[in-house]
């Protein structure tokens, strides 16, 4: 369940958010010193009022100057107590972060274990489009739903069964290529990782819009990876229901797309190939050269390097249409992580105004991207001497820069591209990002477009 903002009312409880030092709190009375009250980040006062009810509360927000060590403070005030309340906001607090903390701590994934949320609600912060700040958290939601379902419960069927319902809710049409059909559509790659799966691989064809500039967005659905025949220790899978995290993402963009109109402006198209990487008789083995739908052939040095190997088919399909702008998301390598850790996710883009416009984006709205470059240097690394390209170069430096060349060669045609290896995943519990999926990169789309797209 997507939770909404509660209409605002003379009943609703005041939540007073309030920086460390401010003099606010003096004025509440002594009620806050005399409860220890320092106004840390988290920290909550609250406020009674003569008969003994509560009057309000205090939400210590932290020191101003380590504020932007923290996004999304206000969603600690889901710890409240049941009801309604409206915060008011300080100086310096950005309206619409509020307002989407207020919705993304309500996060719970409950399909196993646990009841729905059913702590307290708010009204939405004046100043705020709450419509489009919804918008935003149901889509996050919905990524966050997808990653952290396990991969006996979102295997391929259940992801195009998810990709089907969200098309069906925003009016959108769906295409699905699925198993042989791959190779009679000229989809290679897709099959040759998927094949040795109990589940069929398939690629996701979705469109929404039917007019203004071509935006597509290729997202990464492998639903769980072993490695294939290059097996990943028992240590390294366990997360690996996550490696779908890119396809989860671009369904939550599209989410947010369709909710805020953003879709009646531009035609959208969706490329998810979907597969599980797995280990049978039929496996795809180290030492293969495959032959991709661009023609390009690619030796394969270690079948775990397999994300790339099948948004190659998916973006040299999506280029055939040659769209404005061409987006990919996966969580593609460790060397990005290792680069950047897992709350900043690199980007790559050749165009100097559209990577600018998504850093800007990206960190207004705090969805923060750290642009990195496509080395031309680096290019004889992915160029073996026996194919036309290399899924997985030995040497092991900036495994990140390599993957995001290789990825680049099959998006020629397309106006504008960029790379986004994501993370998908929050590690340690955070306001307003419990420990599990996250959708990253998909609000900074969402904001930078209306420039990109103009």
């Amino acid at each position: 369940m997507i939770p909404d903002f509660a209409p605002d009312s003379a009943d609703a409880l005041p939540l007073w958010a309030v920086w460390k030092g401010d003099p606010l709190v003096d004025q509440a009375g002594p009620w806050p010193g005399a409860s220890g009250f320092s106004g840390k980040t988290g920290e909550i006062c609250l406020l009674p009022n003569p008969s003994g009810g509560l009057a309000g509360a205090l939400l210590g927000l932290g020191d101003r100057t380590t504020a932007p060590r923290h996004r999304f403070a206000l969603a600690h005030a889901t710890a409240l107590p049941p009801g309604t309340w409206r915060a008011i906001l300080p100086d310096g607090l950005d309206p619409d972060e509020a307002a989407l903390a207020l919705l993304l701590g309500q996060y719970r994934f409950t399909r196993y274990k646990g009841t729905p949320y059913s702590g307290p609600q708010f009204s939405c912060p004046e100043g705020v489009d709450a419509a489009r700040i919804h918008a935003q958290a149901a889509g996050e939601f919905l990524t966050r739903d997808l990653i952290n379902t396990p991969a006996n419960d979102m295997g391929p069927i259940d992801l195009e069964d998810a990709a089907r319902a969200l098309a069906k809710e925003v009016g959108a049409s769906v295409t699905v290529t699925t198993g042989p059909d791959l190779l009679d559509a000229n989809l290679p790659m897709i099959h040759a990782v998927g094949r040795a799966a109990e589940q069929a691989p398939r690629l996701i064809d979705i469109r929404l819009g039917n007019s203004g500039p071509r935006l597509t967005v290729v997202g990464k659905g492998v639903c769980f990876d072993t490695g294939g025949l290059d097996i990943k220790p028992s240590a390294s899978m366990l997360l690996m229901k996550k490696d779908m995290g890119g396809a989860a993402t671009a369904l939550g963009l599209l989410k947010m797309l369709a909710l805020t109109g953003a879709a009646d402006r531009m035609r959208i198209r969706l490329l998810l190939p979907v597969v599980e990487n797995s280990v049978s008789a039929s496996s795809f083995r180290p030492g293969d050269v495959l032959t991709s739908r661009k023609g390009l052939t690619v030796e394969v040095n270690n079948t775990d390097a397999e994300g790339r190997l099948i948004l190659a088919d998916a973006l040299a399909l999506g280029a055939e249409e040659s769209p404005d702008l061409m987006i990919s998301l996966a969580t593609l390598t460790g060397a990005a992580r290792v680069a950047l850790g897992p709350d900043l996710p690199p980007f790559y883009c050749d165009d100097d105004a559209t990577a600018d416009a998504l850093s800007r984006a990206a960190m207004a709205v705090r969805d923060p991207l750290w642009r990195m470059p496509f080395w031309d240097g680096y290019e004889s690394q992915i160029e073996p001497p026996i194919a036309d390209l290399d899924n997985a170069p030995s040497g092991g430096m900036a495994g990140s820069i390599t993957a995001a060349l290789f990825l680049r060669r099959f998006a020629e045609g397309a106006g504008r591209y960029v790379h986004m290896d994501i993370y998908g995943w929050q590690p340690v519990l955070a306001p307003g990002r419990p420990k599990g999926g996250v959708g990253q990169g998909a609000r900074a789309i969402l904001a930078a477009l209306p420039q990109i797209l103009a």
